[in-house]
């Protein structure tokens, strides 16, 4: 924990005013995209669940790391390949592309041909740098018919890329486990219809938190399902862990799609006891995580500056934020 705490000693502001067009879509396709062995993708190819666990090409146990990228409807300037690939050299496996349906200049609603054309870039650049990607419908509200078109449009196109992952509904409020459940019923065989054996998220109650809802009455039918839980673990303690834990005995298959180590308001001070017992927990079952988020918004979870460069490549030191650096030392040492 010293170690820790000297890192985020020491990392200076800069602010810069730039702006970059919105991300095109490339024309490249699935078989002309060659993967080594040396990255994530070309090491554990196509995942499966099985049991409680994500298992790798080989049958091995595997659990991946990584970075989130903020809404793309706010800062879709930051998704190209520059980004990706320096996410890939922090130590990230897998990032996360989420669709705002509801924030952001630029909602899905208001402007589809930018929300599939960040998809677009994603996938293509995760695809070129060997990274897992999640596309993740970033909704509170239920929007099922909306969720079944994007999906059924996604899905169809990208239904040769083996590293996608897909998040179906990214933070439920208020609800009911029974209308996650029902929701989850509707979504999945638009996805499966093209992708039979892509990994699925299924959300949970209140912000992903009930998970023991779910562990209670699972969705049946269907394979390859892990199951959702986000923390900010300055607010997100034990009682929150304990829900966790409470699905990991009933095997029930978790994946943590969105971390933080602030408050669940994404600001505030880093609470890196708590942050260390959420890591810790995730490496004693091997569960995949990924922390919040590629953004420049100012706030502790927002891990660069304002105004840093729209390509992760040009990024220097004084462009990331403390938040960043912590990320950066966990993936890095394999955490």
């Amino acid at each position: 924990m010293k170690f820790i705490n000297t890192l985020m000693i020491g990392v200076g502001a800069l602010l810069m005013s730039v702006s970059c067009h919105p991300a095109e879509p490339s024309s490249q396709t699935a078989g002309e995209t060659a993967t080594v062995e040396q990255t994530p993708f070309g090491k554990h190819g196509a995942l499966r669940v099985e049991g409680s666990n994500v298992v790798d090409q080989n049958g091995q146990v595997t659990q991946l790391r990584g970075i989130s990228m903020g809404w793309h409807s706010e800062w879709w300037r930051f998704y190209n390949e520059s980004t990706v690939k320096t996410l890939k050299s922090w130590g990230a496996e897998i990032t996360r592309c989420p669709i705002g349906l509801e924030w952001g200049k630029r909602p899905f609603g208001q402007d589809p041909e930018l929300a599939y054309a960040t998809v677009d870039t994603m996938v293509k650049a995760c695809a070129n740098q060997g990274l897992y990607l999640i596309i993740d419908f970033h909704a509170h509200a239920n929007k099922l018919d909306t969720a079944k078109v994007f999906f059924e449009t996604v899905c169809a196109k990208y239904k040769d890329y083996s590293n996608i992952i897909y998040e179906i509904w990214n933070e439920p409020t208020i609800v009911e486990w029974k209308e996650c459940k029902e929701y989850a019923e509707a979504v999945i065989p638009v996805i499966r219809k093209h992708c039979p054996n892509a990994l699925i998220i299924v959300p949970t109650p209140k912000w992903d938190q009930d998970v023991d809802k779910a562990a209670d009455d699972p969705v049946q039918g269907f394979d390859n399902l892990l199951y959702n839980v986000h923390y900010y673990s300055a607010f997100h303690k034990d009682p929150y862990r304990q829900k966790a834990v409470y699905a990991i005995e009933k095997g029930l298959p978790l994946i943590f799609s969105e971390t933080g180590g602030m408050m669940h308001t994404g600001d505030d001070e880093l609470n890196l006891d708590e942050w260390e017992k959420w890591i810790g927990l995730a490496k004693q079952h091997n569960i995949t995580w990924l922390a919040w988020s590629v953004s420049d918004k100012v706030e502790t979870c927002s891990m660069l500056r304002h105004g840093a460069p729209c390509e992760g490549e040009k990024w220097q030191e004084t462009d990331i934020k403390p938040w960043a650096v912590l990320v950066r030392y966990y993936l890095q040492n394999n955490f």
